[in-house]
């Protein structure tokens, strides 16, 4: 399966009839669990549907009876027909309205469920999803699963279906009523449905493509002002206000003819409609006169039929649409069913093996390791970091080193050989005992929104407040916390927005410290610090790191002086293995990098 994606809404598919048979099976399975827990609820509400809209039809027919059958009684003195007919009218007016707000009820809770079903089925798999599918799959495409796909269905289910229902159900209930009042009419009726089909089919046709336009004209501008605005430092550095303005003027004036195109289109299926069903009860009245005159129908029977003939086409227009809504919810539910049959590269184990208490030995065993079968990152890889110690893994971009960190912490599974921890593999591992014996500390440091208390209590949920403190005073960070307007309980707004990237940075290693890891991995995590607060986290580091094995990923080649190992790394193999003094004191990779950083500091 092959789906090219390009501005949201825009899609081109390149699928073999196979291919397109499976994915709507798989559309229809997650269809079929979606309705399944509701099958009760759906019959009741079809039944509910069926009495109401039988219970609308009947008007006209008791009108006929009233004029038909009570006049001539009113005119004997005979009131009985036309009390009957008159109170028919009245129950089945009373019967029709409330079924079908019993009908909007029990639909809209319908369509609620299966949306709250979905939306949290889609977060929580997204969730379960291993880092390999959320790189490749971009957060931009996952919102759109949670925000335009399911308005998409979420129309379709609160509208769409109603109108289609509804109206099917009204306009076979209309046909079949009208056959049996008078099955001239009835013919009638059925010779007004080629045209109408035909116009219709032709709105299809024209819509669709309309409506697929206007919502790729409508995302980009979506997708233009969301960039602008994202960017708006390097607009206002740039100067890029006039040519933003241009290029938005551009996309608001496409939108502007599409839009235009669309209303020109309602312009001429409307009148259609209207036409047609003008011709339509004009031949019924026509055809209908010349009978009643030769006393072959009955007047009321002429005047129902003209109601009748007159309502068949009031939902005309709602089915229409329908089809657009549909098409729009169709390709949103085959996205969504996507995502969902999606399948963890880096399962949870089926046995998990528990690991109490971590010494934190880390082995790797003959690994090799690539992102795709053409992109080998680690080729035959054996590494052995034993207990306790402090490893710093420098070599130039590329080299391999986040991918070794990113395999320490099973964000990745390897292609083949293992990474064990204290003897075990790490995809024997309970997903719990890995997460708190591994730690890993990125260079993008993310707050969430809450308080900064609340973000470093998520290296341990339920620490108190003294521990929260202690820890951010090991990595120094509590003096600026203190001076923040609220201290612990300030609020560092959306991504940490109040405070500096090295604040931020700060935060997140008295996170990680909290959590008390026995493996720590500290991945570029003290590139956004200043020298004073880099030389503040590096004397914490020198105590916190006593006993706890570190494995350190650092451009700047000061983090590398508390390691007690270095690694240099190059195409995904190990070139240089010492200690910082002995390999300093070489000819090697590490003693170039290292005097050209020395030289850089004069």
């Amino acid at each position: 399966m092959t789906t090219l994606v390009g501005v949201e809404g825009e899609e081109r598919n390149d699928f073999t009839k196979t291919e397109s048979r499976q994915i709507r099976q798989r559309s229809l399975r997650l269809l079929g669990s979606l309705l399944h827990p509701l099958r009760m609820r759906l019959v009741l509400t079809a039944i509910v549907v069926v009495v109401s809209t039988a219970a609308q039809v009947a008007g006209p027919a008791i009108i006929a009876f009233g004029i038909d059958n009570g006049l001539p009684a009113l005119i004997a003195n005979n009131w009985y027909p036309v009390a009957l007919a008159g109170l028919a009218y009245l129950i089945t007016g009373v019967i029709g309205a409330g079924l079908i707000a019993w009908y909007t009820v029990l639909s809209a809770r319908i369509s609620q469920a299966i949306l709250i079903d979905l939306r949290k089925r889609v977060f929580l798999h997204t969730q379960k999803l291993s880092l390999e599918f959320h790189e490749s799959y971009t957060s931009g495409r996952i919102i759109s699963r949670q925000t335009s796909d399911l308005d998409s269905i979420r129309e379709l289910l609160d509208s769409g279906i109603n109108q289609l229902v509804q109206g099917f159900l009204y306009m076979l209930f209309i046909a079949i009523a009208l056959f049996t009042l008078d099955w001239v009419s009835g013919v009638v009726l059925i010779c007004s449905l080629l045209p109408l089909y035909l116009l219709t089919r032709w709105f299809q046709s024209r819509s669709q493509r309309l409506f697929r336009i206007s919502r790729v004209a409508s995302a980009k501008l979506i997708v233009h002002f969301v960039e602008t605005m994202t960017g708006i430092r390097a607009v206002k550095a740039f100067r890029k206000e006039k040519r933003n303005e241009d290029e938005f003027g551009e996309l608001v004036e496409d939108y502007r003819d599409v839009n235009a195109r669309v209303i020109q289109l309602f312009g001429i299926f409307d009148p259609g409609l209207v036409m047609i069903g003008n011709v339509t009860v004009g031949v019924v009245l026509l055809v209908g006169g010349f009978r009643v005159a030769e006393g072959q129908l009955a007047i009321g029977a002429l005047l129902a039929a003209l109601l009748y003939t007159r309502r068949f086409f009031d939902p005309m227009e709602e089915m229409a649409m329908f089809y657009n809504s549909y098409q729009s919810a169709a390709a949103a539910l085959e996205k969504i069913s996507g995502v969902l049959e999606e399948e963890p590269t880096v399962p949870d184990p089926v046995q998990p093996v528990d690991l109490w208490e971590s010494r934190g030995h880390v082995f790797f065993d003959d690994v090799q390791f690539a992102y795709k079968k053409d992109r080998v990152i680690l080729p035959d890889f054996t590494l052995d970091i034993p207990a306790g110690q402090t490893i710093a893994l420098v070599g130039s971009t590329g080299a391999g080193k986040s991918t070794l960190a990113k395999l320490i912490s099973r964000f990745y599974d390897p292609s083949s050989g293992s990474v064990r921890l204290d003897d075990v593999d790490l995809r024997d591992l309970h997903p719990k005992d890995l997460r708190r014996a591994i730690v890993m500390v990125t260079q993008e440091a993310y707050l969430f929104s809450g308080s900064v208390a609340d973000n470093i209590a998520l290296g341990k949920p339920d620490a108190t407040r003294e521990e929260i403190m202690r820890a951010a005073e090991a990595v120094g960070a509590d003096e600026f916390i203190r001076g923040l307007p609220n201290g612990y309980d300030t609020d560092v707004n959306k991504r940490g927005g109040r405070v500096s990237a090295g604040q931020r940075q700060l935060i997140s290693f008295a996170r990680a410290f909290l959590a008390n890891p026995s493996v720590l991995i500290l991945d570029e995590a003290t590139s956004s610090l200043d020298i004073p607060s880099e030389r503040l986290v590096q004397q914490a580091l020198q105590t916190l790191l006593a006993d706890r094995t570190a494995v350190i990923i650092a451009h700047r080649l000061s983090t590398v002086a508390i390691a007690d190992r270095v690694l240099v790394m190059e195409h995904g193999r190990i070139v240089e293995d010492g200690s910082p003094e002995d390999l300093i004191g070489g000819t090697g990779r590490f003693a170039q990098l290292h005097a050209a950083w020395r030289d850089s500091l004069v």
